[in-house]
């Protein structure tokens, strides 16, 4: 890593889509030339006026940008130490950060002449936001998701369903969200005349990974506004929730350059970090390998066969992580921890109680490891966390772990 590259972090990734060793193109020959088209769309996209007056024309009246930056005081006072900064994408149409994304993906489709939209989800949040602006434009929607994923989010399958999407339950592997991606790029394979694929997070073949961070770094671009607006100056510590990790670069980016802000990426430890791998913390328990299309860190054994991860949350259950957080983990820019299940769970309650707020499991972890560090710091020491979405969708998952019986469920 040359010192010329060093002097900002925001340059990535590189003419053949690598952030360092991560990253890349690893697709067949028949996607190539889709890929190949989406990233020529994407470059004139990018310079295009008109598609930013789009894009901020929806994300104001159609999203409800921007979104919040609400000071936790109860919980502040509960922990004692940092003062916390909740950055509330969970208000968005939709219940999370997934419709950023969306909007500019499907608005990049129907300017390529797509008229059916893929999309594979975990939690749910992207399939909805996917189905949501599909119904929108008058597109069809198919969204791919694991079995296991469609039993335990319930509540956003109807919604899918409810929007005119198809929702096809994959029964392969363990039916999450890994299996899920794995079918929707068989699908396009087979159907790349008209078919568009929506990635969710920032994985997949370049250019999805930079496309997906840009759509999503309106989070941490709002977020600086706000925080001078509120205080002055820059927070000390942001901290989000990564399973592939599209909310934590949003959040991230635009602070990369300000070597005054320590960035916290949190993954899913689910029962601990073991060797049992009953955890999705890729980082930490994981090496780098190739998958989906892109080379980053992976749950894989000795072999390089991928294993299945484990996490209470089906958007933080997926055995990878986007190649730019495996690159800012390496040249030490982020710091990645993990949380288990139990500190998830603590933390949703604890949130509910003291805020009003009931959170995503995914956040949950996020809040998890701010609820570890505040204590310890000082006063005028300032976190800003992503709220990156709603528990509605876990009401039933929570429920059910601590014990509460749910009627007619």
């Amino acid at each position: 890593m040359t010192e010329e590259f060093l002097n900002s972090f925001m340059t990535g990734p590189d003419e053949r889509g690598r952030f360092g060793d991560f990253g890349g193109r690893f697709v067949s020959e028949t996607l190539m030339p889709l890929i190949l088209e989406l990233e020529k769309q994407y470059e004139h996209a990018k310079t295009d006026d008109s598609f930013w007056a789009e894009m901020n024309d929806l994300w104001t009246h159609y999203v409800g940008r921007p979104s919040p930056l609400y000071h936790a005081d109860r919980l502040t006072a509960h922990l004692g130490g940092a003062k916390i900064y909740m950055k509330r994408d969970e208000l968005n149409h939709t219940g999370a950060h997934k419709i950023n994304n969306v909007l500019g993906q499907i608005i990049l489709a129907r300017r390529m002449g797509k008229t059916r939209i893929i999309a594979e989800t975990g939690a749910g949040q992207h399939g909805v936001a996917t189905a949501t602006v599909c119904a929108k434009f008058g597109l069809k929607c198919v969204v791919y998701m694991g079995a296991h994923d469609v039993e335990r989010q319930a509540p956003n399958v109807f919604r899918m369903k409810l929007l005119g999407a198809e929702v096809v339950s994959v029964t392969s592997g363990r039916g999450t969200l890994k299996d899920a991606m794995n079918d929707a790029l068989r699908d396009w394979v087979t159907n790349v005349r008209d078919t568009f694929y929506c990635i969710g997070t920032v994985a997949g073949p370049h250019p999805y990974p930079a496309m997906v961070r840009d759509f999503q770094t309106i989070i941490g671009k709002e977020a600086r506004e706000q925080m001078q607006a509120r205080e002055g100056r820059l927070p000390d510590t942001i901290i989000a929730a990564i399973g592939g990790g599209s909310n934590a670069m949003g959040l991230f980016y635009p602070f990369l350059d300000d070597k005054s802000v320590n960035i916290i990426g949190v993954e899913a430890g689910g029962k601990g970090v073991n060797d049992k791998m009953e955890h999705c913390a890729s980082l930490t328990g994981g090496r780098p390998g190739v998958l989906h299309g892109n080379r980053t860190y992976l749950l894989q054994d000795d072999d390089g066969q991928i294993l299945e991860g484990y996490s209470i949350s089906a958007g933080l259950d997926y055995p990878g992580i986007g190649p730019e957080h495996s690159w800012l983990h390496e040249i030490g820019r982020a710091k990645y921890v993990s949380v288990t299940d139990k500190e998830a769970l603590a933390a949703f309650q604890l949130c509910c109680e003291t805020e009003g707020i009931i959170p995503a499991l995914e956040p949950s972890h996020a809040l998890a490891h701010v609820i570890k560090i505040a204590p310890e710091l000082p006063e005028d020491h300032i976190i800003c966390m992503n709220m990156c979405g709603r528990g509605d969708k876990d009401i039933f998952t929570v429920a059910r772990h601590l014990g509460f019986e749910m009627g007619g469920h």
